[in-house]
């Protein structure tokens, strides 16, 4: 119904099914499988039979842990369904998906406790818009009624939700539903297709008010069907299907459809909503800027796998890719080597990938997720890939065997390209590799699959923090290095001046020689040896803020050199700084904390417990019922402060840090830190 006409108005469509984690995507995805006959049986994600979740780690935690893909027929038309991870720790895979699907399935529960967390979801489809509809899930357990809910869930949207169905009850659980579109009533099979039955007594006045309301929602956005309302008139069933097609192309509106995954239920009235409603590749392929493209196509996933290598998995938005064929990308040209389409774990060999189709390409090995690729010569440009969140959460790692060490660094390399949202530090200071990401089940399930794919088992310990010292005092103090023995001996002899400067400035060498007392060859070795003590200063930690003059000293025309004058810097610095009260300086960062409003009086109460200061906070722009409350907390309280925020939020909350400034830490903190850097140096 108002589809594009043409070769391409046919293709295959991507859909993705978002929502919630535990909402129930998964299951989806299996019903879909079952109903449209892709499987004999609909698996379950408890038992570990189901299609999706197939992965190791999703099974262990029993949670998704990547995408999962599908390809489906149904009644003759081509779909690939992506069911992207709930959690928000994964759900960067999904942002990277999105950008070259044709429709979304929202999949939620009628909780209005998920609203935060639809609200997230919702907003990333609105703003990059991708139309989508809403599966309430889980019918069969509502102890509300739809249009109690619908009202509590709508803040979560700045679309109108358009309710396409109502529930038919008796004795308090969902039989059936009726189709507002259609003005038929179906009663629920358990894992087969409803069966229409005559309107049941009691229905029908709901119904038609029901009816009436979705109407005049769609005649918001016409004027037509609107003239036909104030007249009186009842429009054609047609001129209906073909404004709720229109209207949901164009992210006027979110149509919301019930139904039970676990039962499959509500099936089938999905599956063809998407086959009316939900546009084509031509259409996603002008919405993304790729009109007149003779050959496009979107990696939106890689993978490595045991066997076959890497695979990156893409959606092909214009003309045709085959097996062989080369390919351009940002990184270079690559042959392609297999192209597969997929069922969850597995994959089948196929020799085209034609426009529409979502398939996975064997060996691109300059291609990363993320990237537009073409086999047009000089490739074509390139769409816009989501970037990566900031990391919120790392530990640090240590290998179980030393011997694992250059297998290490390749091992994350892959991680990290088949997951961007995960990075790798090495912190010069406290001599750490530290993996970074989105919270500590994210985290958790990249060592799994470190140690599952890679054959690398690594410990994790917790990050160090990058704690400074300085010095409150000057003095003045020499430094003599002498030695002698067989031959040449060494001497150096140099007086410092040594001072504290302003907080953030750093490190500052000068010199105020005259008459030559330290030749000038030598000088630049002084310096050297005052910057290698100063690396651990006598608090055991990296000192700033430091200036030291070399004004005065003495040298041996045979014995001095540049070893020695270092040595003697060395030396004058670690019996100057002892005199000149160090202090231990903790790092703090500046933090923006995204929540709920209704949560940030909770944050509030949960920065002063961490040490922080409230700096302010502001309604968050974009996102209505949200606020963004900035602080600053020292590095210290930040390793699990994600862990309660997300408690406290329902799981939506979120932040950004950056290092903002050094500060003294004094009395029972600060002897605590040294006391444990003390015992780990011994």
């Amino acid at each position: 119904m108002g589809q594009p006409a043409g070769p391409q108005g046919r293709s295959a469509r991507c859909i993705a099914l978002v929502g919630p984690y535990l909402s129930g995507k998964t299951t989806l995805l299996e019903a879909i499988l079952a109903r449209s006959g892709t499987i004999s049986r609909q698996g379950r994600t408890t038992e570990g039979s189901s299609v999706g979740d197939g992965s190791p780690e999703a099974r262990a935690h029993g949670m998704s842990t990547e995408l999962n893909v599908a390809d489906v027929e149904y009644l003759g038309d081509q779909f690939t369904f992506i069911d992207c991870p709930g959690s928000i720790e994964f759900q960067h895979e999904s942002s990277a998906a999105l950008t070259a699907c044709d429709a979304a399935v929202v999949v939620c529960e009628p909780d209005p406790k998920r609203v935060p967390a639809m609200q997230v979801i919702l907003k990333q489809l609105e703003d990059r818009g991708i139309p989508h509809f809403l599966f309430l899930n889980k019918i069969d357990t509502f102890d509300t009624g739809v249009r109690d809910i619908l009202p509590l869930l709508q803040p979560a949207s700045s679309k109108p939700l358009v309710l396409r169905q109502i529930p038919i009850w008796e004795n308090g659980i969902a039989t059936g539903f009726v189709d507002l579109a259609l003005e038929r009533a179906f009663v629920y099979r358990e894992h087969s297709s409803s069966e229409i039955v005559e309107m049941p007594q009691g229905v029908l006045e709901r119904e038609q008010e029901a009816r009436f309301h979705m109407l005049e929602q769609l005649a918001d956005y016409d004027d037509e069907l609107m003239e036909q309302l104030l007249s009186d008139m009842q429009p054609p069933r047609d001129k209906v299907f073909d404004d709720l097609a229109k209207e949901l192309r164009e992210g006027l509106i979110c149509p919301v459809l019930l139904g039970s995954a676990e039962r499959g239920n509500g099936i089938v009235r999905l599956l063809k909503a998407l086959r009316h409603e939900a546009p084509f590749a031509s259409v996603t392929a002008s919405r993304l800027g790729l009109e007149g493209a003779q050959s496009a196509a979107y990696v939106l996933k890689t993978y490595y796998t045991a066997h076959g290598g890497k695979l990156s998995m893409g959606r092909v938005l214009a003309g045709e890719i085959p097996d062989g064929a080369t390919v351009a990308g940002p990184g270079g040209d690559d042959r392609i080597a297999g192209v597969f389409s997929m069922l969850g774990q597995e994959s089948r060999k196929r020799q085209l990938a034609r426009t529409g189709d979502t398939v996975a390409l064997g060996r691109l090995e300059h291609i990363r997720t993320g990237d537009t690729i073409s086999t047009e010569k000089n490739g074509i440009p390139q769409l816009e890939c989501p970037s990566a969140p900031q990391p919120v959460y790392g530990v640090a790692l240590a290998l179980k065997d030393r011997k694992d060490e250059v297998k290490l660094s390749a091992a994350l390399a892959k991680l990290i390209e088949e997951d961007a949202s995960l990075s790798v530090e090495h912190n010069q200071d406290t001599h750490q590799l530290v993996l970074l990401g989105q919270g500590e089940m994210h985290l958790r399930v990249a060592l799994e699959r470190l140690n599952r794919k890679y054959g690398v088992a690594v410990e994790r310990q917790r990050r160090l923090v990058p704690y400074k010292e300085t010095i409150r005092k000057s003095t003045t103090v020499r430094g003599r290095h002498k030695k002698q023995s067989g031959g040449h001996g060494q001497f150096g002899d140099v007086v410092l001046e040594i001072k504290p400067l302003p907080r953030g400035t750093g490190f500052q060498f000068a010199e105020k020689i005259t008459g030559g007392v330290v030749p000038r060859q030598f000088i630049p070795s002084v310096e050297i040896g005052v910057e290698d003590y100063l690396k651990h200063g006598p608090l055991g930690f990296p000192v700033v803020d430091v200036a030291v003059t070399l004004t005065d000293g003495s040298y041996h025309t045979v014995d001095s050199s540049d070893m020695a004058f270092r040595q003697a810097g060395r030396i004058g610095m670690a019996e100057g700084l002892p005199q000149c009260s160090p202090v231990l300086l903790e790092p703090v960062m500046a933090v923006e904390i995204a929540v709920p409003s209704d949560a940030t009086a909770k944050i509030n109460g949960l920065i002063p417990q961490r040490r922080g200061q409230i700096l302010g906070f502001d309604s968050r722009e974009g996102w209505p019922g949200w606020d963004v409350v900035q602080a600053h907390i020292p590095a210290a309280e930040m390793d699990d402060l994600i862990v309660e925020l997300r408690s406290a939020t329902a799981g939506v909350g979120t932040f950004m840090a950056r290092f903002d400034h050094l500060t003294e830490l004094t009395g029972r903190l600060a002897d605590q830190v040294l006391a444990s850097h003390k015992a780990a140096a011994e």
